[in-house]
């Protein structure tokens, strides 16, 4: 398949990353090329672009731990010493090779480091390459708090491809399917539908390739609209409020949740409040729960974790509100409403509603 680039967002979709990869580094022409990779990705992804693309092969190599739980201040902290100890300077590029947490710390770092060098970002996942890599958002957990710490500069380019989802797991391409469940629900119920059907861990490359575009195309659109997330682009926070409180939790408890799960598990509440406030269609939310409960499973909470949880969303970055918990939610697919103020009680129905229907005691 052929790259196809959009220019207006610096996006590339294509199979050939490597040969990509060369042509823009070459007009780039770079003092020095630094490439990011975790230890996931320099096992299995790296080796194999180092082999096709003459760029990676001469790339510094600069590495993290990878993780969620390393997403902070210390593996950023690293990042600069090593573009600094690698001889990196104001004209240096920055490639970052991997999943969401190497793209938002490698984005932070490159736009940070000698007051900005330039980056690349290549998602080696579903989930980076339909949210992380895409919309200019990038930065750290810090405090015990997701993404509390960072800023918006878009990358000088992504490469969003489907070539190396060989090397994910049933679980990672459902974690980044969920958002892509979300683009459709914030779309219309064509896509809903369209992608509720689609077996995503039986994909065809160039197929989920196609569809990923048309999904990225859904964001892109929200972006565009509102740049620095005051506006329209709450849209795309579908889900997240109580799906970040759900990681938190999750980290609390020293057992991480992949956040593509938390949305899902988040989006099951927030469609239950959509049902709450708006009357969403109750067909549309059954089908979602049974897909959540047959893929997703379900992220296991009991009452006594709601005032916890309920701490976490009133940290939540997104929320301005001393009385209450802004959602964005849905009259129907298609039809949202955003900076919906939720009071305690009912995100406390809620996640009642939550466990009954994804059969949690």
């Amino acid at each position: 398949m052929s790259a196809k680039e959009n220019p207006e967002v610096n996006l590339i979709f294509t199979n050939h990353v490597a040969q990509t990869l060369d042509e823009v580094v070459e007009r780039m022409n770079p003092s020095s090329v630094h490439v990011l990779v975790d230890v996931n990705t320099e096992a299995f992804v790296l080796p194999l672009l180092q082999a096709e693309s003459k760029a990676v092969a001469n790339a510094k190599v600069i590495r993290v731990k990878a993780g969620e739980m390393f997403k902070n201040l210390d593996s950023l902290t690293s990042i600069w010493k090593q573009l600094g100890e690698t001889d990196a300077n104001r004209k240096s590029l920055l490639i970052n090779l991997g999943g969401g947490v190497v793209t938002d710390m490698g984005a932070f770092a490159a736009a940070t480091f000698k007051r900005g060098i330039a980056f690349i970002n290549v998602p080696t996942t579903l989930l980076c390459a339909v949210d992380a890599c895409v919309g200019g958002k990038n930065g750290i957990n810090f405090n015990g708090l997701k993404n509390e710490v960072g800023m918006f500069r878009d990358a000088d380019l992504a490469i969003v491809s489907t070539l190396y989802f060989n090397t994910l797991t049933s679980q990672e391409l459902l974690s980044g399917y969920a958002e892509m469940l979300k683009h459709a629900l914030v779309c219309s119920p064509q896509l809903t539908k369209k992608m509720l059907s689609y077996d995503v861990t039986n994909y065809n490359p160039d197929s989920l390739l196609k569809l990923l575009e048309e999904s990225v195309g859904v964001k892109q659109k929200y972006v565009a609209a509102d740049r620095e997330d005051r506006g329209a682009r709450r849209a795309l926070n579908l889900g997240h409020t109580i799906g970040h409180s759900f990681e938190s939790l999750a980290l609390e408890r020293k057992s991480p949740l992949p956040h593509g799960y938390a949305v899902a598990f988040g989006m099951v509440g927030a469609l239950v409040l959509s049902r709450m406030k708006f009357e969403f269609p109750s067909d549309i939310l059954n089908a979602y729960v049974e897909y959540v409960r047959r893929h997703y499973g379900a992220f296991e909470i009991s009452c006594d974790d709601y005032k916890r949880l309920l701490a976490f969303m009133h940290c939540d970055k997104k929320n301005d509100r001393p009385d209450a918990i802004n959602f964005t939610l849905l009259r129907s697919p298609g039809e949202v409403e955003i900076n919906v103020p939720v009071t305690d009680d009912d995100i406390t129905a809620a996640l009642d509603i939550y466990r009954d229907l994804l059969g949690l005691p």
